[in-house]
């Protein structure tokens, strides 16, 4: 009978990596367990992982389970893997065959509908990967992986940036409002989707995103010669959209993402306090403050929601 770990073990050595590399043939089990692996190797992708004959068959989805019926991912058939691998979690080391952070991503147990040499229809039932989902292979030796589900979460926003009315004086009502340094930089929405970015500056942050998707609204600002990404608003998060969400709930969303990096930071930001923060932003050399009501929704184009405070009168 034909080693079904073959071209999994001459890939593999066991005094230089700790993945699990079992001397004795698989056993058959029950069919039914599946697992979600993030593999942040020379390119962040996810495998997936469906027990059949005692092994993993396995495939690599460089940008996540889809999850929209209207797209299809690419799926890359590798090499079967242990049942030991299940479980794992671990740093293999730069240099080897897949070097890199893998940890689990999702796991649980599977139904299969359909197994085929060019076909696989499964059920995944998971925490977060659930529904029939087929893989198929198209020509050649590429694969594709498709959600048969409807889509389970909200479509990626395509929006006109929100911007906020000039006003020479502050509002009234301050309380109601957080106020923000005004950057005059180049205002960028950053869509983030299986890891990736298209501002090349943010695919570091985009890698850290995982299979997180997000759209952050911001600024890309000159700084002592550095250009940094400044963010002060989430449109989209995990699946949900929030423009309808206030100014406040999205705020907390943003700041519970804690981005912080060289190249990127969250804009500070003070609730009922403009006299300060204009005066601040008049001594760092700053445009202006805005004023962003607690209570506003994400609005296109010009939105008297958001106030323009110049620095100077």
């Amino acid at each position: 009978m034909a080693d079904k770990l073959e071209r999994y073990r001459d890939k593999r050595d066991p005094s230089r990596t700790p993945e699990p590399i079992p001397e004795q043939p698989p056993e058959t089990g029950g069919d039914d367990t599946f697992v979600i692996q993030e593999h942040h190797a020379r390119s962040l992708h996810w495998d997936l992982r469906l027990e059949r004959d005692g092994v993993l068959a396995s495939w690599a989805i460089p940008k996540g389970l889809p999850e929209d019926p209207e797209t299809n991912h690419l799926a890359v058939h590798t090499e079967d893997h242990p049942m030991e691998y299940a479980t794992f979690e671990g740093e293999i080391p730069r240099g080897e065959y897949g070097g890199g952070t893998m940890t689990i991503w999702d796991r649980g147990t599977y139904e299969t509908e359909k197994w085929s040499d060019r076909e696989v229809k499964v059920i995944l039932r998971g925490e977060r990967a659930r529904g029939r989902f087929v893989l198929f292979q198209t020509h050649g030796k590429n694969w594709m992986i498709h959600r048969m589900d409807p889509r389970q979460t909200d479509p990626l926003p395509e929006l006109a940036p929100m911007t906020p009315v000039t006003r020479t004086r502050s509002p009234k009502n301050a309380e109601d409002y957080s106020f923000e340094f005004a950057w005059g930089g180049r205002r960028t929405l950053v869509p983030i989707e299986g890891g990736r970015t298209t501002v090349p500056l943010l695919r570091p942050l985009a890698e850290g995103f995982g299979s997180r998707t997000a759209v952050l609204d911001g600024e890309l600002v000159t700084m002592s010669g550095t250009e940094i990404f400044i963010a002060y608003d989430l449109l989209y998060d995990d699946g949900r959209s929030l423009v309808a969400e206030p100014y406040l709930r999205r705020r907390a969303a943003l700041e519970a993402l804690e981005i912080a990096g060289p190249r990127w930071q969250t804009a500070p930001a003070w609730r009922g306090q403009p006299g300060p923060v204009r005066q601040a932003a008049r001594d760092q050399g700053l445009p202006g403050v805005v004023g962003k009501r607690l209570d506003s929704p994400y609005e296109e184009g010009e939105s008297k929601s958001w106030i323009l405070i110049p620095s100077t009168p």
